[in-house]
């Protein structure tokens, strides 16, 4: 979501913001390369150049026949395929990345097409990008940047320092995705055609993941194209063509600059928003992996060989907000009551189990993770207590409003009904449309309880801001997270942060119901793909498919 810096997330990592605006088509196929061969030349007897170009001739015959059906040449334990196709449920709306919001676009561009400053690996950690190397001042106030030498765009200009620089002054002049990311940036500017020196007006600890993201992208600034249709990155991939809301297909560029040259030459991505046409599509073989896979639909895969299915870790957070102003709500011994009401673990297994519980704001690929699971067990008893000492009882029953966005569908809210109904109280779920719940929840604050899917990675800002819809507003915590920014050693950041997120968690400003977990199905046979974070990054260099 866009509205301010953080993400919501609709049920499968639908983003907000994607569920607000209409979805359209994505990629497509393109023609494949017609393959020639020139005739040989010779002297003498040629009986044995006309024997070799037959043979030639019915190699490439072969070739063609087997090229059309995918693979490329003959491995040991099956046949290589020249083409990987992907099957996913998110579509971008189009290809603007710096001005189009949501996950799918850093999903599938991100690594692929466009690279960054720095990476991210699928632990969330920074790694190298277009910069093999960095120094940080010891104020945390200037950062250096050293890039790879010999990297190209795919358009075969060369990439510079200054294409670095024009990058990001145009992200903070155009105030394009991910500007606000940027806290405290001052200038960039090049020392040299390989070394970038960009310099903060304060220390700022999150800056080297941001960059890892799309506040790091670096264009091509002699390049001039449609960036909705069209992309020119210095990735792997290049962008071949683009169907809204239908598929996208990715070539190998020939002369990538990088070690982690594709392996697989064409990866075309299918956009499948219906459950059942995703898996039918990956039972048929029209796709070699699916993600995400509800895992309810993922049991028959998980006993069949030809298959092969894991959930993966990811940093979505499925928070249930309480109002911290409510007529109820500001009740802590209400919120506490609340907590020790939810059975986690009923929740877990109803969604096929693969779900992980939290008990706190900070997920375990995100700085300050820790396990606040054993705060607010589940107790029912303890929580009418709790509500018996806050005026609440059998003769007064507590009534609260759940309200959230319909693209999480019932079944949450129902359950939640339920479970809270035993300790008593009533709960009226109202499931509205996601323009209602941003107009209602998240600007006006107009709620008792609302339940949002929070994707976003390095996202406890939520929790320092008082005037965020959560209207959680704790000093110690602000001044907690400010200090944790603000410091230059990770460690010191992590123990500040997790200091403040046991504090969120025992005020009760919210519950965390589960750290949903991605599960993705594949064809066995098929390696290389991702299957941590493959939400909101999908790197598919080292993507193989090997028929058995």
């Amino acid at each position: 979501m866009n509205a301010d810096r953080h993400g919501t997330h609709a049920h499968g990592s639908v983003t907000a913001t994607d569920t607000d605006s209409a979805q359209e088509p994505g990629p497509s196929t393109d023609p494949e390369l017609n393959a020639r061969i020139r005739p040989m030349r010779s002297g003498g007897n040629t009986l044995p150049w006309k024997l070799l170009s037959l043979l030639l001739a019915l190699a490439l015959a072969l070739s063609l026949w087997t090229g059309h059906r995918g693979p490329i040449g003959q491995a040991e334990g099956g046949t290589v395929a020249d083409t990987v196709t992907v099957g996913l449920k998110l579509a971008p709306t189009n290809l603007d990345i710096r001005n189009q919001s949501g996950t799918a676009l850093d999903q599938l561009l991100i690594g692929n097409v466009y690279q960054g400053l720095v990476s991210r690996d699928s632990r969330n950690q920074v790694r190298p990008g277009l910069a093999r190397t960095w120094n940080v001042s010891e104020d945390g106030l200037v950062y250096t940047f050293h890039l790879y030498e010999g990297i190209r765009f795919s358009n075969g200009h060369a990439l510079r320092a200054q294409d670095v620089v024009d990058s990001i002054r145009g992200l903070m002049a155009g105030h394009y995705q991910g500007s606000e990311m940027l806290e405290g940036f001052q200038g960039v500017e090049a020392t040299d055609p390989l070394t970038v020196r960009l310099t903060l007006s304060r220390p700022y600890q999150d800056l080297l993941w941001q960059l890892s993201g799309r506040a790091g992208l670096v264009f091509d600034r002699r390049a001039h194209y449609d960036m909705k249709t069209q992309a020119v990155g210095s990735g792997p991939y290049l962008l071949e063509s683009f169907r809204p809301n239908d598929s996208v297909t990715l070539k190998a560029d020939p002369h990538y600059w990088g070690s982690d040259k594709p392996k697989t030459p064409t990866i075309v991505i299918r956009y499948l928003n219906d459950d059942n046409a995703a898996v039918n599509a990956l039972r048929s073989g029209d796709v070699q992996v699916l993600a995400p896979v509800t895992e309810n639909l993922a049991s028959p895969f998980r006993k069949n060989p030809d298959f092969q299915v894991k959930a993966g870790d990811d940093t979505d957070k499925y928070v249930l907000a309480m109002n911290g102003k409510g007529a109820a709500t500001s009740d802590l011994r209400v919120r506490q009551a609340i907590r020790h009401a939810i059975d986690h673990r009923q929740l877990i297994a109803s969604r096929g189990g693969s779900d992980r519980a939290m008990g706190g704001p900070i997920s375990s690929l995100d700085p300050g993770y820790q396990d606040l699971t054993g705060l607010y067990p589940h107790d029912p008893e303890q929580a009418r207590r709790l509500l018996a000492q806050a005026g609440y009882g059998p003769e007064h029953r507590l009534k609260l409003r759940l309200t959230y966005a319909n693209t999480y569908g019932s079944e949450l809210g129902d359950q939640l009904r339920s479970q809270l109904r035993q300790v008593g109280i009533d709960l009226d779920v109202r499931v509205v449309e996601f323009s209602v719940w941003l107009q209602d929840v998240h600007a006006n604050k107009d709620y008792d309880l609302s339940l949002v899917d929070h994707g976003e990675s390095h996202d406890f800002h939520q929790w320092a801001n008082p005037g965020y819809y959560y209207n959680y507003d704790n000093r110690q915590v602000q001044e907690l997270y400010r200090q944790a920014m603000a410091t230059t050693s990770a460690d010191d950041s992590d123990r500040l942060l997790a200091k403040a997120a046991r504090i969120v968690s025992n005020d009760a400003a919210a519950d965390w119901l589960f750290n949903y977990r991605v599960t993705t199905a594949w064809r066995t046979g098929l390696e290389g793909f991702p299957v941590d974070l493959n939400q909101s990054l999908m790197p598919l260099s080292d993507v193989t498919y090997r028929r058995g």
